[in-house]
């Protein structure tokens, strides 16, 4: 389990090592492009969700607990890609299966 931490508010939230590797790539391809982003996660409690605006201004730590970087799914990042793209923001969608391009919701 790794932390994605995003400074300007202290707000800190618990996400896998996979998803997050996966998260980083897009992540830093949306703020390479200076291209800001809403990004909604799910309180893992079930108490509701958080969503903040990822700006290039603003620094984001990702911290992994795990020693050895995943192997990365395209189809994953090339889905989080296109999420992080549209008008309502990302949400981490689920990894596609080995195969399939789209995951499923």
């Amino acid at each position: 389990m790794g932390k994605l931490i995003y400074t300007s508010s202290g707000q800190s939230f618990d996400i896998e090592d996979r998803a997050l590797a996966h998260l980083r790539v897009v992540f830093m391809n949306k703020l390479r492009r200076a291209e800001p982003f809403m990004f909604h996660v799910a309180i893992g409690d079930g108490s509701g969700s958080r969503t903040v605006w990822i700006h290039p201004a603003i620094a984001i730590v990702f911290h992994f607990y795990g020693s050895r970087p995943p192997a990365m799914n395209r189809h994953w990042i090339d889905a989080l890609m296109h999420e992080a793209s549209s008008s309502h923001g990302l949400t981490l969608l689920p990894e596609p299966e080995a195969g399939e391009k789209e995951p499923s919701r």
